[in-house]
């Protein structure tokens, strides 16, 4: 099996559409998505319209719990709390109901597990070895073994790994998935990314192979930023499509 992993879309059709194509190219035998498919840009029906057509399997993020009511945006920047108001204005009440129908966590292919923030938290941040070491004991009290956990809300591709209690960081473009090792790993956001790369980003886990490999494409971003422009959200929403953080 080649899985895609997506996270982080965020109301970007053009960047969601440059990924899909990309994924399409790669011979992908299925697509999972780790949450936030809105918030931020402004095509939020489109792109949950493209996940359901695309018949991707998609967990909650904190935006979208946000947008569907599951929470209040009382916690979020004013930035932030104004797109996710705009967005329930801008949403069908059918793509409202497909928020609030997705789950926190996802298990698939018997032993992987797909999750938004911390294992046991959409909103928390993993942004350490030390926070990886904390949700690598975390997946210790999971029902299943997980030996890999993919997770989003960073925005930042990136891979952990544990063996015998020692956590290494990885940023290489492939990364060999060893038989004795756990991993928890990060695609990096296809709408938004905050690594300085401006380009979408996701990954392909390739389970014959032992192997995941890290991807960029560009996308068209003046399209994006045209759109954020013309609904009225906020500017630095735009600009920071075009430097990546």
């Amino acid at each position: 099996m080649r899985i895609a992993v997506i996270s982080d879309l965020h109301s970007n059709l053009e960047a969601l559409t440059a990924v899909l194509d990309k994924i399409d190219s790669l011979e992908v035998d299925s697509t999972i998505c780790l949450g936030d498919i809105v918030g931020y840009n402004a095509d939020p029906d489109r792109c949950i319209g493209l996940v359901r057509e695309r018949d991707i399997q998609c967990i909650l993020g904190n935006h979208d719990s946000r947008v569907c009511g599951f929470e209040e945006p009382d916690d979020f920047n004013s930035a932030a709390r104004r797109a996710v108001l705009w967005t329930r204005e801008n949403l069908s009440a059918d793509n409202l109901n497909f928020l609030r129908g997705l789950p926190r966590k996802l298990s698939f292919d018997n032993g992987a597990l797909a999750v938004h923030g911390w294992v046991d938290d959409t909103d928390r941040y993993i942004l350490t070895p030390g926070d990886a070491q904390a949700n690598f004991e975390l997946l210790t009290y999971e029902p299943l073994p997980y030996r890999l956990c993919f997770f989003g809300h960073t925005h930042i591709q990136i891979a952990y790994s544990i063996t015998k209690n020692t956590v290494l960081s990885h940023k290489e473009e492939r990364l060999k998935l060893g038989e004795e090792t756990r991993y928890i790993i990060n695609p990096g956001s296809v709408g938004q990314p905050r690594d300085f790369d401006t380009r979408a980003a996701f990954l392909i886990y390739d389970t014959e192979a032992g192997e995941v490999r890290f991807y960029r494409t560009n996308y068209d971003i003046d399209g994006c930023y045209q759109k954020v422009i013309n609904a009225g959200l906020p500017e630095s929403f735009a600009e920071r499509l075009k430097i990546g953080c």
